[in-house]
């Protein structure tokens, strides 16, 4: 039940990078501007159930399919990838529902914090790192995601247009090194 420090933060900076709370800032001041509010704790606790019922039913879930962890975590692993190469390229290869009514759950909660690629991440970590360090890596995530909701006036105002275009593309180049290792850890044996 012990952490390794140097996994969680590991585990903590991949899924940060994979949110990438920072670089959805702009998305989530026009919605804010546009429903004249957001409700913060509300979109943290869903994405958050989100994401940890993924971690302990995502398996039972796979098996159902008849996939294994580690084929879906070669699978998940090409997804952060292209989700790396949409940072660091400024293309959009995954389209987003623009719908802003409910915008709390639908696209708030679900696909910009908890999104197909979150979800992905949180299954393909379960590959290399206990259950305990991402749940703890989760948590992390979800209380820098609580905080960069309740202050996203403040952080637009000091990273500025170009302080957020930087950020995203850092977080994008680490995504892509990620992908890299994830499907390097668990592609060999897979192909026969």
């Amino acid at each position: 039940m012990s952490i390794n420090f140097g996994e969680l933060i590991t585990v903590t900076f991949t899924l940060f990078a994979v949110i990438d709370i920072i670089g959805s800032v702009p998305i989530l001041i026009s919605l804010k501007e546009k429903m004249g509010g957001i409700r913060e704790f509300r979109a943290t606790i869903i994405s958050g159930a989100l994401m940890i019922l993924f971690l302990f039913g995502g398996e039972v879930f796979l098996k159902l399919l008849g996939l294994d962890v580690r084929s879906f975590a070669v699978g998940g692993s090409i997804v952060i990838f292209i989700l790396g190469l949409e940072m660091v390229l400024g293309l959009e290869f995954f389209k987003s529902e623009k719908d802003v009514s409910a915008a709390t759950v639908v696209p708030i909660a679900f696909p910009l914090i908890a999104g197909s690629g979150t979800l992905t991440t949180v299954m393909s970590l379960k590959a290399n790192y206990g259950e305990t360090t991402i749940l703890a890596g989760i948590l992390i995530n979800l209380i820098i995601v609580f905080i960069v909701l309740k202050s996203l006036n403040v952080i637009a105002k000091l990273l500025g247009p170009a302080g957020l275009i930087a950020v995203r593309k850092f977080f994008g180049v680490i995504l892509l090194a990620i992908a890299v290792k994830i499907f390097a850890t668990n592609a060999h044996g897979l192909i026969k």
